[in-house]
């Protein structure tokens, strides 16, 4: 999630809104709701204190004025979007430990869709990850507390933990006939957000697992390593966001001119534009984006404003649909509101926030079958049919042990060399398969240019 904390309201919430009818508004006024009058605002703040009034006087148990009203602002809040919530003393005093402290968590990213938990992505190389969570799991209970009804922070709280402690989660799959239990150890998350691997020597593959401070940097480096580039494929599945700046970075290293993201709210202080610049673009190497529904946020704006250039195309699934700016704002000293203020729109002008990027050519996950033709024989598979027929014929032992000999030293000497993507790997990986293929055609068209 891409948020900022900033502002402070100094008085109590509700003597703030009440106080706004007699003194004309908000500090703000464009963020005034239009839709109310005055007199439908008091009328509304009026029916709220009526209501807690009988509560308070009627209600078969005595209440707490002050728990009642947080319960409503969190009910309001909610009820907003996914991402707005109010926070108490206890749920802010977390905020500031989990943004300052050292914590285990799971290396997973979660959003609402359609109401319910779901995992955005699970981290390359995370305690998640290695246990299986998969990208689009609906998250039914984290040990033994249900998440219907609760919000995504108090969700990631109770996720997160001392390192080396376990936390069971009770997961809906896709195309599964009931619910999973998977038991994840918390850890400190550590990731590697940049992968470079070759293709074929002269295509590049960069797979980003997450927007971390050193993307652009990352990215930079690999590509001057990789100096005979003549193709990147821009692996972002599975990526759950991460800092605006870097995605923003990472579009301009490929773009020299035109707004890269936008930011719009109600109040004229959330209008941003980020644009981009002339200096070191590469806007002439062919590029195919690898999208998913776990790629979100951060990813969504890399995809999307390349797509929107016709600077890549865009390939896999549609992605998740996170595009909203959430702001902290500290209510008095030990209670905030983190409030969605804005969304993010692409160069095109259309927004991310529950729409998502539509890949240009859809490919979903999967393996591609590849048989041989059996007429025709490998020149390795072609050496050890004649050396078989040869030995059939001379019946020649010590040939036989020269030749295992000879297999055992070519099995000793083959190492796997992580660096590069082989025609296996390929197979194995529909999507990455079908980038590739496609990246191959701009290339071939660009030399036609």
């Amino acid at each position: 999630m891409i948020k900022k904390s900033k502002k402070v309201i100094t008085a109590g919430l509700l003597s703030t809104l009440i106080g706004s009818y007699f003194v004309g508004g908000f500090a703000h006024a464009d963020i005034t709701p239009k839709q109310s009058s005055a007199k439908e605002k008091l009328e509304a703040y009026l029916k709220f204190t009526q209501i807690l009034n009988v509560i308070e006087t009627q209600y078969v148990d005595e209440v707490n004025t002050t728990d009642l009203v947080d319960k409503a602002l969190k009910g309001m809040l909610n009820n907003l979007d996914a991402h707005s919530t109010f926070m108490d003393t206890k749920a802010y005093k977390d905020l500031n430990v989990q943004t300052k402290g050292e914590f285990g968590g799971l290396g997973i990213s979660i959003g609402m869709k359609d109401g319910a938990l779901t995992v955005i992505a699970p981290i390359d190389g995370t305690p998640a990850h290695k246990a299986g969570v998969l990208a689009g799991d609906i998250i039914l209970k984290i040990d033994d507390k249900a998440t219907i009804g609760i919000d995504i922070d108090e969700s990631v709280k109770l996720m997160r933990g001392k390192p080396g402690t376990d936390v069971t989660l009770t997961i809906i799959r896709k195309r599964e006939a009931k619910p999973l239990e998977v038991k994840i150890t918390r850890d400190i998350i550590k990731i590697q957000s940049v992968y470079a691997k070759t293709i074929e020597e002269n295509l590049l593959y960069l797979h980003i697992t997450s927007f971390d401070q050193k993307v652009v940097e990352d990215v930079q480096k690999a590509i001057k390593e990789h100096k005979n580039t003549h193709g990147i494929v821009l692996d972002l599945r599975n990526n759950p966001g991460g800092l605006l700046d870097q995605a923003v970075g990472l579009v301009d290293l490929f773009v020299e001119n035109g707004v890269i993201v936008s930011q719009k709210g109600r109040a004229a202080i959330e209008n941003i534009e980020y644009k981009a610049t002339k200096k070191n673009s590469d806007t002439k190497t062919p590029i195919v984006v690898l999208v998913n529904g776990g790629s979100a946020s951060a990813s969504e704006i890399v995809s999307g404003a390349l797509q929107d250039f016709k600077r890549a195309i865009v390939v896999g699934e549609k992605t998740f649909g996170k595009g909203s700016v959430q702001v902290v704002m500290p209510v008095g000293t030990e209670e905030a509101v983190k409030l969605t203020v804005a969304r993010y729109y692409l160069p095109s002008g259309r927004t991310i926030q529950a729409e998502g990027v539509i890949p240009d050519i859809t490919v979903h996950l999967g393996k591609i079958e590849y048989i041989d033709d059996p007429v025709l024989l490998k020149e390795k598979e072609l050496q050890k049919h004649l050396t078989n027929e040869l030995e059939k014929i001379n019946g020649d032992k010590k040939q036989e042990n020269k030749k295992q000999l000879t297999e055992s030293k070519e099995n000793n000497a083959t190492e796997v060399d992580d660096s590069i993507i082989t025609e296996a790997h390929l197979y194995e990986d529909m999507q990455l398969k079908s980038a590739v293929d496609i990246l191959k055609a701009l290339i071939i068209t660009n030399k036609g240019k």
